[in-house]
């Protein structure tokens, strides 16, 4: 990896005087000793794979537990109405977010991105627009090197794991992802990349994991959606000329912080926050009796 922080990857990409998504892939093809095409082909399997995850959606299922199922159709009819306070696109992107989360659930195939309780994410956004005509496939797969960039200093300088970082490790890092790739997609500058990063981190810092029962369905589901939206929002600002007062790489170091700060029972343990609600108790006590 030739870089280790935001403002590094930054100045390659100046330096070399290339886009960021093209440093992300030399790294690749040095670091796995793979060809530029070899790359970018497993680049579009992924993709692939994450637009299978939404087309194989099936509004009809819950999950083994029962926690999780068929809201993404609800989302999804509510929308068609033409009548929601968010818009069609914005609609749309929730509807995703939650059919691909609640495939997760269901055990059906999902991508990673970059955890599976983090799966709906990205997929909200980029298979949104890519319906919508409002990106192609070879605009997505150049954002999908930016989202890997921005995933490798997280995962580096941080955490992406609900267990070790909260689920501001989890969501937070997919919507930071999504954030900057979006922005990138859009025509932003790298420094408006690295802005879009921090605002949708910022967004989100101190995130809980408190999973009911120990399962990735509630909370988790629903958190899908806020971390496209806030991803959306955070590349809208910067695209508007709004700028983050902490630059990236601060933001990334200070979710670290967080998480590390943070009670192991908020740590994805199942021990603390929703989980520990007299709600939650119950309804781990029924799904243990399954």
């Amino acid at each position: 990896m030739s870089y280790h922080a935001i403002k590094e990857w930054i100045a390659i990409a100046e330096e070399k005087n290339i886009p960021l998504w093209e440093v992300v892939l030399q790294d690749d093809m040095a670091e796995r000793a793979v060809s530029r095409e070899k790359s970018m082909q497993e680049m579009q399997t992924i993709w692939e794979a994450m637009l299978l995850s939404a087309e194989q959606y099936d509004g009809s299922l819950r999950s083994n537990s029962g926690l999780v199922g068929t809201d993404g159709k609800k989302l999804e009819e509510y929308g068609k109405k033409g009548d929601t306070l968010c818009g069609d696109f914005l609609n749309k992107v929730m509807a995703q977010a939650v059919q691909v989360s609640e495939s997760n659930a269901c055990m059906k195939r999902i991508v990673a991105a970059p955890t599976a309780g983090s799966c709906g994410v990205m997929p909200a956004v980029f298979v949104t627009l890519f319906k919508e005509k409002k990106a192609s496939k070879e605009q997505i797969i150049e954002a999908l090197y930016i989202a890997s960039g921005i995933g490798k200093v997280v995962a580096e300088r941080a955490s992406i794991a609900g267990a070790s970082g909260g689920c501001q490790a989890e969501v937070g890092t997919a919507s930071a992802m999504t954030a900057g790739a979006l922005a990138a997609m859009k025509g932003a500058s790298p420094k408006q990349v690295g802005d879009a990063v921090a605002i949708a981190f910022k967004n989100l810092l101190g995130l809980a994991c408190d999973p009911v029962a120990g399962l990735v369905e509630v909370p988790c589901v629903k958190r899908n959606v806020i971390g496209a939206v806030n991803a959306v929002a955070a590349a809208d600002m910067v695209l508007a000329g709004i700028a983050s007062v902490i630059p990236p790489d601060d933001v990334i170091d200070a979710m670290g912080e967080i998480g590390r700060e943070m009670s192991y029972k908020i740590k994805e343990t199942a021990m603390g926050g929703l989980a520990a609600t007299p709600t939650g108790q119950a309804i781990a006590e029924r799904v243990l009796q399954k």
